[in-house]
């Protein structure tokens, strides 16, 4: 198989990642419910694995990282935690429904910063025109999921700094590729998966939580300290991780972590982007194609999305499929996104690379486009 899908899962993953939960399944137990063996293993691993993240994203206390289902349940804890039932939200126009939905669920007024793709300098302008007094939160996805599309987060959040509005990153797209400096953005929190970029097991996310910021707990229950008192404990990240902790997944992450380390998210970037530019130049060869990507990528990561103009997105996904290539066809869970770019009619084929990928992979996938199209 051709695995083209890392944007929603990175199939290929590092040895030292599966061997990191073999050996959590044979060694550990639960951190912070004793002190024997098994359960300082565990414990060990999961602080190992907040430092890492701290490091990777400049943080000073390891303690405001807080493990996650995925970067959904992260989002979800962020934004219920800043905007009240009712309250006022600002979104770019390229969210995922891990945003947008949560704001729904809470009847928000959300006012969308909607610009034209792969234009940074009018996403900032939208975003300037919206951010006003009275806005209790605005999130904004570093990377579009669909396009690669890379917004200027650091810019949002210099103006969010100035007009004293709490600022959500989700870096879902972008952990492991591109690096953020979040003690110097001053964001409220940074939400991730630990199942893409950062090349760890499905069912894993982070919180990255910034100093002093309100947090609300989405789970009550067992945190191993403090068990006398009936609320849960005001302190990261006890506060925020009821129940026992995934062990096999977090050392798994943390594995993932430091081979994304070791190579370098600017190196990953860089393959990921040639793989990107070279399957865009021979797609804008295929005719019946619309390519979304820029010609040298320098605002978009290994991920581009293309539009069959004679044929539904779905068919082409699945005509791929077929011949053992893997691509996701559709809206991609961001219909906001494809509004935004005017594909929300016809959804479109996202083909996102990884580290794992080839300059062969590519070639076999631009063959297949073209007999199909053909």
């Amino acid at each position: 198989m051709i695995y083209l899908d890392s944007a929603a899962t990175t199939f290929q993953k590092p040895r030292s990642v599966v061997d990191a939960m073999a050996e959590a399944m044979a060694t550990m137990s639960s951190p912070g419910r004793g002190g024997y063996p098994a359960a300082m293993r565990a414990a060990d691993a999961a602080f190992d694995c907040r430092t890492e993240l701290a490091e990777l994203y400049h943080l000073q206390n390891p303690e405001q990282v807080v493990f996650t289902l995925n970067a959904t349940h992260a989002l979800n804890i962020a934004i219920k935690s800043l905007v009240p039932p009712g309250g006022r939200a600002v979104v770019s126009g390229y969210e995922h429904n891990a945003v947008t939905r949560p704001l729904e669920a809470l009847g928000a007024r959300v006012s969308v910063a909607a610009a034209p793709l792969f234009r940074p300098e009018a996403v900032l302008e939208a975003f300037d025109r919206l951010v006003v007094p009275g806005v209790d939160a605005v999130i904004c996805s570093h990377v579009s999921n669909v396009f690669g599309f890379v917004q200027p987060v650091e810019a949002i959040a210099a103006l969010c700094r100035k007009r004293g509005v709490p600022f959500v990153i989700d870096d879902s797209q972008a952990a492991g590729v591109l690096t953020l400096d979040m003690a110097a953005l001053g964001a409220a929190f940074i939400a991730m998966p630990g199942h893409k970029g950062l090349y760890g097991p499905q069912g894993t996310g982070v919180l990255l939580c910034g100093q002093d910021v309100p947090t609300r707990t989405l789970l009550e229950g067992g945190t191993g300290s403090l068990s006398e008192q009936q609320a849960m404990p005001d302190f990261l990240p006890d506060r925020l991780e009821a129940g026992t902790h995934n062990m096999p997944g977090i050392a798994g992450l943390l594995a993932g972590v430091r081979f994304v380390r070791q190579l370098g998210p600017e190196a990953i970037c860089a393959e990921e982007r040639q793989l990107a530019a070279l399957a865009a130049e021979g797609l804008r060869r295929i005719p019946g194609l619309r390519v979304y990507a820029l010609p040298d990528l320098a605002a978009q990561t290994g991920v581009l999305s293309v539009v069959p103009e004679h044929l539904d997105a779905e068919a082409l996904g699945n005509a791929l499929a077929e011949r053992g290539i893997a691509v996701r066809a559709g809206l991609h869970c961001a219909p906001l996104a494809h509004r935004t770019a005017g594909t929300l009619d016809t959804g479109s084929v996202r083909i996102s690379f990884s580290h794992w990928n080839t300059r062969e992979e590519v070639h076999r996938l631009l063959a297949a486009i073209g007999e199909i199209c053909q």
